[in-house]
């Protein structure tokens, strides 16, 4: 992320930024990531941490088998049954 930082973007894309760390350093991730785009800088996010990404998200999508299934806020998302059911665990 520090790097990609450095050049300055006009969107920051990340591919799985929390996949291999620990609990504590997703938390350190996430806290930055919500820092980053409060700055003002659009974060445009792939996460298989779901219900993590739906909590920061102004915008989410959920794929099924690539296809989007569900578009809506990250909040609207997590309120809505069947994505709930299917990919929150309840």
């Amino acid at each position: 992320m520090g790097r990609a930082l450095m050049t300055q973007p006009k969107v920051l894309m990340l591919d799985e930024p929390t996949a291999g760390v620990s609990p504590i350093v997703m938390d350190e991730l996430f806290d930055r990531i919500i820092a980053i785009a409060r700055g003002g800088l659009p974060v445009l996010m792939v996460e298989q941490n779901a219900r993590q990404a739906m909590m920061i998200a102004d915008k989410a999508y959920v794929l099924v088998q690539g296809a989007n299934a569900h578009t809506g806020t990250g909040a609207d998302l997590m309120q809505n049954d069947e994505v709930r059911r299917t990919f929150l665990g309840g």
